[in-house]
């Protein structure tokens, strides 16, 4: 028996849309049942961000239904999940195009880190990457001020609605928004995941910051003692030390 759902003869016109590669934002086409599609400007693999299979919990046919489905789909779960935050992240900052861009950089750095260091959990990784700034705009609007205690105070009740309508875990949930309480501030004792965070953080800014004014030799080595991994220390080695005058 067919899966209702799954079914194109119960489908109504909202079981064909588009969604936006988290890449280059090309509009990319899905028919309801699609896991993947590839943009077709860019290339990139783009997941379906509608796809659920939360019925598996009740259904009678879900054994059948879910039997079907290819060990890829459950292979790029991450990649799904990582997707969705980043089209989250996008349509929660709007047209703040460089808020969007920090947020990506600092994903792209803590990716390159995770891999690396090898023993963090990159979809606590990703999402608090991609999340970290995520209250700078409430902050700005409450206290007309991004400084780091309000970004703090005001990020995990935002990060938190975001990745409870993503239906995340919530060990995930609340890793993440711990972590985002607190990104700028290291604890004496830290976890991978947030160590990894820092130290992308801490790369990104410091490259936005050494386009105005460059770093001495003796300040660009104080920098190095401040990361908290070894692969960050080297990460960030590699790209800002074309930087030091």
């Amino acid at each position: 028996m067919q899966c209702p759902g799954q079914d194109s003869r119960y489908w109504s016109g909202e079981d064909v849309f588009e969604s936006n590669c988290p890449k280059c934002g090309q509009a990319v086409e899905f028919f309801k049942d699609d896991s993947q599609q590839t943009c077709r400007n860019c290339g990139h693999r783009v997941l379906n961000p509608k796809i659920d299979f939360g019925c598996a919990s009740y259904c009678p046919h879900a054994e059948q239904c879910l039997g079907s489905l290819s060990p890829e789909i459950v292979q790029v779960q991450g990649e799904f999940f990582r997707d969705r935050v980043v089209l989250a992240m996008r349509k929660y900052f709007g047209e703040d195009t460089r808020r969007i861009r920090h947020a990506e950089a600092v994903a792209e750095q803590a990716e390159i880190i995770a891999r690396a260091e090898g023993n963090g959990d990159m979809m606590v990784i990703m999402a608090a990457a991609y999340l970290h700034d995520i209250g700078i705009r409430e902050a700005e609007r409450k206290f007309n001020s991004s400084a780091a205690r309000y970004q703090h105070s005001e990020g995990p009740p935002v990060a938190r609605e975001i990745l409870t309508q993503l239906k995340a875990e919530s060990e995930l949930i609340d890793e993440v928004c711990d972590i985002i309480g607190h990104h700028h501030a290291p604890r004496n004792e830290e976890t991978v995941n947030f160590k990894v965070l820092y130290d992308a953080d801490l790369i990104v800014n410091k490259l936005e910051q050494y386009q105005d004014k460059a770093p001495t030799q003796e300040q660009f080595d104080r920098l190095l003692a401040m990361f908290l991994t070894k692969a960050g220390a080297e990460q960030g080695e590699k790209v800002l030390k074309t930087y030091i005058r």
